[in-house]
């Protein structure tokens, strides 16, 4: 800064020292679907909405899938969520290639990934209930890998219906399946319809999304959303054998094959905690939904200080930024531990001189308790303490 003449007091600001880091918003739902009857002006085509509460829900209209998904997640406990309304073809395969869409004109499911430039929220659980279904010996479903792809992009996690049939198509159907981002519920629930005064068959990704969405507001995203009552669901489309100490039952073969499953426990819950992962270090939904969170909130939190000259105070205030996000992760029980250094090996003269720094940090999301082993062993001393108290009663 050039040296200038004065004569009196002059205030320079110092903005060096630790940023704080805020989480991205981790519980935004997206969902993809078709409303013939919706108002197009509220509900544009291949356009993500945020739609905030169940008035504007109603003007999606009656017909298609996505007014009966919005109300599902509704009914979880979320208000907002991200629509993207698609064109009902003249035949299912129409549809679904609607819902599909292209990557190249962002249409269908690729919309999502405007979403953040057009709402100004990014969706992190994405479904297309009633499109990500299909049998067994079918192909893999197309919306389902391409929302897979989106979930890539976007850090988000994809919640997709079985089969719907049998407990082997639905292990089978999560066979064709190798990603960490992936949770597959099977079968689809039933819900009470008051225009047709029955219970009418539902996917059951809706509420799925809706109870992983309610379960980050209310506790945090490192907690699974297995063991969670689905709310308005009032039984299943074919009944789940469960049974919380034996193995040989329908609940935990499906759990086994990493397909969730909505069981009836005091209510009717939510089961399972693992996505269709080939390596086991992600195999649980909670683990690697944690990471992005962090992963992502530590990037965006750190755009202050791109393109800044390099100096000590500056790699220090990037590294004690980093350093107290992890520690209050730890605090808030979403992290067992973590620690940032930099590394001298990696940051030598030639790649700072190329504008590089290198910023190392371990994490540890917490695994969700799947499996508690009680040891009951049997005690004969207890006869004598027995006929002790006996004695010293007389």
């Amino acid at each position: 800064m050039a040296e200038t003449f004065l004569h009196g007091i002059e205030t320079v600001q110092i903005d060096d020292g630790i940023r704080p880091i805020s989480t991205v918003k981790s519980s935004i739902i997206g969902i993809v679907g078709t409303a013939p009857d919706a108002d197009a002006a509220e509900y544009p085509l291949d356009t993500p909405v945020l739609v905030k509460g169940p008035r504007q829900a109603a003007l999606l209209g009656d017909d298609g899938t996505l007014k009966d998904a919005y109300l599902a997640a509704y009914n979880q406990g979320v208000n907002a969520m991200i629509v993207v309304r698609v064109e009902q073809g003249a035949d299912d395969a129409a549809t679904l290639a609607n819902v599909v869409g292209d990557v190249t004109e962002g249409t269908g499911v690729y919309a999502l990934l405007v979403s953040a430039s057009v709402t100004g929220q990014t969706p992190r659980i994405l479904a297309a209930p009633g499109f990500t279904s299909t049998p067994a010996a079918d192909p893999t479903s197309p919306v389902t890998t391409a929302l897979i792809v989106i979930a890539e992009r976007l850090r988000g996690v994809v919640v997709a219906d079985g089969p719907n049939s049998t407990e082997a198509d639905a292990i089978a159907d999560a066979g064709k399946f190798g990603s960490d981002r992936l949770y597959i519920v099977d079968p689809a629930v039933l819900v009470y319809d008051s225009d047709l005064a029955a219970y009418v068959t539902q996917p059951a990704s809706g509420f799925v999304a809706g109870a992983i969405s309610a379960r980050d507001q209310e506790k945090g995203f490192w907690h699974s959303p297995s063991n969670q009552i689905l709310e308005t669901v009032g039984g299943t489309a074919r009944p789940i054998a469960f049974a919380i100490n034996a193995g040989e039952t329908e609940a935990n073969r499906l759990n086994e094959a990493n397909v969730a499953t909505v069981v009836r426990q005091d209510g009717f819950r939510l089961w399972g905690n693992r996505t269709t992962a080939t390596d086991t270090l992600w195999a649980f939904l909670p683990v690697r939904r944690t990471a992005d969170m962090v992963y992502e909130s530590i990037e965006t939190a750190l755009l202050w200080a791109m393109d800044r000259p390099f100096s000590a105070q500056l790699l220090l205030d990037i590294k004690d930024s980093v350093q107290s996000y992890i520690d209050e992760l730890i605090s808030r029980g979403a992290l067992l531990g973590g620690k940032v250094w930099i590394d001298p090996e990696l940051n030598t003269e030639t790649t700072l001189k190329a504008g590089k720094l290198y910023l190392d940090f371990d994490i540890e999301p917490p695994a969700p308790l799947e499996h508690l082993i009680l040891r009951a062993h049997r005690e004969g001393s207890y006869y004598e303490e027995l006929i002790a108290t006996v004695n010293s009663s007389e």
